[in-house]
Formats: C-alpha cells, sequence, structure tokens
C-alpha cells in the first residue's frame, strides 16, 4: 500500500541522517520533518479539537544549565508540550523522539551538527500527529491530555553519563540520563506530578529510551495513578546479520562503552552479563514492573536493514533490492525474514505471558507506527483483526480488553503499509 507522506522516508534516509560506523551505517529518521500539515485529519463534529494545523512550540529548558543537561554539542535539551483540556486536563502522555544512536567520537561529532546532537537545529514549531494529536477522530483515547514530545539530542536513548566524557579537548557531552531527570523535574512542576493517568512512549532509539526509563517514569508519579509505558518499533533484536556477524550486539558495545550507558541499566543484569547485552529489550523487560505494551512489525525494515543484512554483509549483491523492499525477495530471502520474525516473538515471549502487558506485532515492512496518523488510527490504518494500533493499545490501557495482537506471516495482511526504497522519491 503507497502513500505519499511515507514517501518522506526515502527521501530522508537517502538525504540526512546517516551516520557511519566500521562497516555499519545507520539511517536517522527526521521524523518531525514528516508530519505534513497541508493534509490535515477533519475534525469530529462532536468534540472539541484543537485546530489540525496547529504548530507547537520547542521549549529550551533553561534550568538544565543548573543540572549541566546538555545536547551533545552543549545546546539546551528541549521539548514540544500541548497542554490538555476537558477530561483530560489531569492525564499526562509523553513521547520521547527517535533518531538512531552515535557509536564513536566521529559519529557523535556529525550527529552533533544536527537537530539530532543540537537544538540550534531543531524546528522551532512543529505539528502534532498519531498518538500526539489532539483531534480526537485519529487519536480517540489521548487526544484531550496533556501531550509532550521530548527531543532526542543525545544519542545514546537518554541514558548516557558525564563520566565517561573524554577530558582531551573533544567538546562532547553525554549527558542522556541528565537530559532526562532534568526533562521530568520540570513536566512535574507542570502539573505532572498531579497526574491521575500517564503513558510514556516512544519511537525507535526513543522507545529504547522508554523502555530504559519506563520504571523510573513510574517511580516519579502518584501511587494511586494508572501509569504504563509503550514502546514503537525499539524492540532492536540481538542476532547476527547474514553472514553470522553480531553487527548490533557489537555496535551497542560500542555505544555503551563509549556514553557510560551502563549506569542508566537495571543493575541485577550488569551483575549478571556483559553490560551491553543489558540494553537489548529481551533483557530490559524481564526486569520492568510497569505495565507495558510493545508496537513492532515483524518486519521491521530498520533491523533488515542494519541487524540482519547491515551494510558490508551482503558484498555480491543478493540481497541488495529485498532489503529496501520487502515485495522484492525472493522465496529463501523470504524464509530468512520468517526467520527474523520467530526470533522477534520468542523475544517477546515473557510478555505474551504478562497479564498487564500487551503488544501489536504486524507483518508490515515499515519502521515507526505510532506517531502517524496513516498508521496509528485511520480508514486506511494497518488493522490486525480489524482493529487499528490506536484501538488496540486504548483496549490494553484502559483495560477494556486483553490485547495481544499477532499478525500472520507476510504476506497475509492487505492492510499493511510496505515501505519500498527501489522506488524514486
Amino acid at each position: 500500500m503507497a502513500n505519499p507522506r511515507l514517501r518522506g522516508w526515502r527521501k530522508w534516509a537517502k538525504k540526512d541522517w546517516a551516520i557511519a560506523a566500521v562497516g555499519f551505517t545507520i539511517i536517522l529518521f527526521a521524523l518531525t520533518l514528516l508530519f505534513d500539515s497541508r493534509n490535515p485529519t477533519p475534525s469530529s463534529s462532536s468534540t472539541f479539537n484543537l485546530p489540525s494545523n496547529h504548530l507547537i512550540p520547542l521549549t529550551l529548558l533553561h534550568r538544565a544549565k543548573a543540572t549541566g543537561a546538555f545536547c551533545l554539542d552543549g545546546s539546551l535539551p528541549g521539548y514540544h508540550f500541548q497542554k490538555g483540556f476537558g477530561s483530560g486536563s489531569n492525564n499526562w502522555l509523553l513521547h520521547i523522539e527517535g533518531g538512531g544512536w552515535c557509536n564513536s567520537i566521529e559519529t557523535c561529532e556529525i550527529r552533533q551538527r544536527t537537530a539530532l546532537g543540537s537544538s540550534k537545529y531543531m524546528d522551532p514549531l512543529i505539528p502534532f500527529d498519531g498518538i500526539l494529536s489532539h483531534q480526537s477522530s485519529q487519536n480517540p483515547d489521548f487526544y484531550n491530555w496533556n501531550i509532550v514530545k521530548m527531543r532526542y539530542c543525545d544519542g545514546a536513548s537518554l541514558a548516557g553519563h558525564p563520566e565517561s566524557e573524554f577530558k582531551n579537548g573533544t567538546k562532547l557531552f553525554f549527558r542522556g540520563q541528565l537530559i532526562w531527570e532534568a526533562i521530568m523535574s520540570e513536566l512535574l512542576s507542570l502539573g505532572l506530578s498531579k497526574a491521575k493517568q500517564a503513558l510514556l512512549t516512544g519511537c525507535s532509539a526513543g522507545g529504547l529510551a522508554t523502555l530504559i526509563h519506563c520504571d523510573d517514569f513510574r517511580a516519579h508519579l502518584p501511587k494511586d495513578a494508572t501509569v504504563k509505558c509503550l514502546a514503537d518499533a525499539g524492540f532492536f533484536l540481538d542476532e547476527p546479520d547474514i553472514l553470522g556477524n553480531r553487527t548490533m550486539s557489537n555496535f551497542y558495545h560500542d555505544v555503551v562503552q563509549l556514553q557510560g550507558v551502563a549506569k542508566s541499566l537495571h543493575k541485577k543484569c550488569i551483575t549478571e552479563m556483559e553490560p551491553s547485552k543489558c540494553i537489548f529489550p529481551q533483557q530490559i523487560i524481564k526486569n520492568i514492573r510497569t505495565p507495558l505494551f510493545i508496537v513492532n512489525p515483524a518486519y521491521d525494515f530498520w533491523q533488515i536493514q542494519h541487524v540482519l543484512v547491515p551494510a558490508g554483509s551482503d558484498p555480491d549483491g543478493y540481497w541488495r533490492r529485498c532489503r529496501l523492499s520487502i515485495q522484492k525477495c525472493d522465496s529463501t530471502q523470504i524464509e530468512n525474514l520468517q526467520g527474523f520474525r520467530s526470533s522477534l516473538l520468542k523475544a517477546l515471549s515473557k510478555l505474551q505471558h504478562d497479564k498487564e502487558g500487551g503488544m501489536f506485532i504486524n507483518s508490515c515492512f515499515v519502521h515507526c507506527q505510532t506517531w502517524m496518523a496513516e498508521t496509528w488510527h485511520s480508514s486506511n490504518s494497518p488493522r490486525i483483526n480489524n482493529k487499528t494500533i490506536a484501538e488496540s493499545v486504548g483496549d490494553w490501557y484502559f483495560n477494556r480488553k486483553v490485547t495481544k495482537e499477532i499478525d500472520c506471516p507476510y504476506p497475509c495482511n492487505p492492510t499493511c503499509y510496505h515501505m519500498d526504497f527501489t522506488q524514486p522519491s
């Protein structure tokens, strides 16, 4: 299924958001640039909604100076905040932006010259779509909540520590954990401390940050509040690539070592295994106590392109077209992708048996799905058992229904969006 707004992923994946590691290229996505206010979702006639083209300003965290909570380049971190209204006035939804990681001084220096490493390059105004929307037609359960988008500018899923900074003249700030704490402190002062209901969410690297900080988020809120977490396309697998190399594991090892991420990971895990293993979601969810929902495509194109078939693993080009479009894969390649899907489901087995957990694992060749109306909740959104992601998440959050939706294997679901990077932008 094609969609003109989704084509923006092709454009930006190729143009702007690439960082290099040895034999490894990570594509970063300019998430906020994908929201297109020229195609607003119509408002519901029966419910108050903010204008569909309403832009949310960037708030820089000036109090961060006192705690040293800086982006990679030393600029102030920031967030976008839209106040809730009506029955949602005391409810909060926080969304952590995604955008990959940097695993070396060189890649972090590249990153600090982008919006993913410096607030100097962040858009001052952005629209909120999908799970962030104040339109009841595209966000039926959370549209009137206080909604915050936390900008991502540290390169380590808000988990870096200054003790790991280099003192040899390299001007990079590894302050992700401090950024998380500083933004939380400000939001608590704005009313989050009195929340009745709250949901922490994030996409991709922001989904990983959601998993890392989920229980800490719960600990800051009232004991009688309903607090849950949702990770979108953040369940990265510790799987070998097609050559048998542990590409993703090695990459995460470098990130953890470079930015001192181990201090933000669960203490029990890092005493039992090498700390970089503890950043993988399969290990994180073993220790999360807060109710958790996972949204993840079984054929996540980012993971296929960077975990299963990373750059350099296919010198003869056999996977060239398949890794860019699942519809270009032959039967042998599809068999490999089905094995990757099986690994995902196996890694999620604990959550499948958790009575408070939920999941929506569809069979689409896509990445994040919650922050766009097209994939979150619209007439053309992907569905499992005739339910959109938004409906499934709402059923889980409000305990309307047990929600553990696992799609049949590709190519069974005709409602899927499948990205095709072989087509011109």
